[in-house]
């Protein structure tokens, strides 16, 4: 080939896939980058519990918090190291957990419960609407066991006023066994579509996991809407899941003294068996009620 064809190849090659250049990086947006990774939490409590290195059987709860803080939160943590129900969980999944708000204190309330209960965690928040605003209420996931390939889920939909919610990822060796959690806080206003959507982001993220690995997706689905937990329940059966919860009513809010009951709540799991389950709805420390399960792992095929 001769050096002019070869020029005018080149030349050609060039103009079909022209070089554009890099924007830089602006400060705004190093520290929109810096504020977000700001927005995923882990750490151990300086004495842990000695969990059980050969469990078959373990407890799990949900519970949307409704951002406890002071004695309110105090008396929480004591119910989950004895209450009959909620109890002496393995793992935790909470939702509307506070970090830096004032109306909480500026409390960090996953490590104070994580040092109370001597459990590993993990806490994370949505993006702020605006730089200079509070940091957004946010999801947990607080383990016996350590907590490995950590994944903050930004959910799709944002709600009103740019509004957005997370989902949060953890793998966790219970005794001998692998297991795949999240904590899921969907959306209010949007739509049902859109609400589907977002709990669709926890099964999309499994999705790089091996097959088959046991999984629980739970926490506050915010299924108030008619015709919503149908498509929730179909969704997540066409995925592999079940769920021992029927439509047992999960939050109560009094409105013109009217109780105003509705199924918000959700634990959906994928190859483990329960052997005990239920909502405790003595503890009236959120507008919701906690949910807890005590699960078995399958024995391998």
């Amino acid at each position: 080939m001769t050096s002019r064809v070869f020029l005018v190849l080149f030349l050609f090659v060039l103009a079909s896939h022209p070089v554009t250049a890099q924007k830089p990086i602006t400060a705004q947006k190093q520290s929109e980058h810096a504020l977000d990774a700001s927005l995923l939490e882990l750490g151990s409590p300086s004495k842990l519990t000695n969990p059980n290195a050969n469990a078959t059987e373990f407890k799990i709860v949900s519970y949307n918090i409704r951002w406890r803080s002071g004695e309110d939160l105090r008396k929480l943590i004591e119910l989950f190291r004895t209450d009959p129900e909620i109890g002496g969980a393995t793992v935790l999944g909470l939702q509307e957990v506070d970090r830096n708000k004032k109306r909480t204190g500026n409390t960090n309330t996953v490590k104070q419960i994580a040092e109370a209960l001597g459990m590993h965690y993990a806490w994370a928040a949505p993006p702020t609407t605006k730089a200079t605003a509070e940091e957004e209420t946010g999801v947990a996931i607080l383990s016996v066991y350590p907590l490995r390939e950590v994944q903050r889920i930004v959910l799709p939909h944002p709600g009103p006023g740019k509004r957005r919610r997370v989902a949060l990822g953890a793998s966790i060796k219970v005794g001998a066994h692998q297991l795949r959690f999240y904590s899921v806080h969907s959306e209010t206003r949007i739509s049902v579509e859109k609400k589907v959507e977002q709990m669709k982001a926890a099964v999309a993220d499994l999705a790089n996991f091996p097959p088959g690995t046991p999984a629980i997706i739970l926490g506050d689905f915010n299924t108030w809407d008619g015709g919503v937990g149908d498509m929730t329940r179909k969704m997540f059966k066409t995925a592999g899941f079940h769920t021992p919860f029927n439509d047992d009513a999960t939050f109560c809010r009094r409105i013109l003294l009217i109780d105003l009951k509705l199924r918000l709540d959700w634990v959906w799991l994928r190859d483990l068996e329960v052997k005990g389950f239920g909502v405790d709805r003595k503890i009236d420390y959120s507008d919701h009620w906690p949910l807890w399960v005590t699960l078995k792992f399958k024995p391998p095929l």
